[in-house]
């Protein structure tokens, strides 16, 4: 019989956790700063907001099969962030398609520490759950 590892029976928690500060940290910009999200960052909220909800019924449930089921998800919204970071560190193809809500996709409203952005943050929420997410989930046995 295998032993399950803390991060094993813990990773749908600290899921969890990751996509509610993501998505409190989004809320927090656009809402308390005024930060306008550009086109780029709604597609990831679209990807970041509906995994909050379902990873918390999954971490109340001790459902680990729902990781199988949002791995994709925070997958698909990784690469949607990895490319609006490229937008960011490359400005030149920020102007090859720029957004059409009229905030540029190419410009960030912060950088702290010189290179901490929003889209980054992003990136590194989504590379933490997607992490956490293939460590919870069940094996086929």
């Amino acid at each position: 019989m295998e032993r399950e590892s803390w991060l094993q029976r813990n990773g749908l928690y600290l899921a969890w956790v990751v996509s509610l500060i993501a998505t409190g940290g989004s809320l927090y910009f656009s809402e308390v700063k005024g930060f306008i999200p550009c086109d780029l960052c709604w597609y990831q909220r679209i990807f970041m907001y509906p995994q909050a909800l379902l990873l918390g019924m999954a971490a109340y449930r001790g459902d680990r099969r729902m990781a199988n089921y949002l791995l994709p998800v925070s997958l698909i919204g990784g690469l949607i962030s990895l490319y609006h970071n490229i937008e960011i560190w490359f400005p030149k193809l920020g102007e090859m398609a720029p957004c059409r809500s009229g905030i540029p996709c190419n410009q960030d409203y912060l950088n702290w520490l010189g290179f901490i952005t929003i889209p980054l943050m992003a990136l590194v929420a989504f590379i933490l759950i997607a992490g956490l997410l293939i460590a919870a989930r069940v094996r086929n046995r």
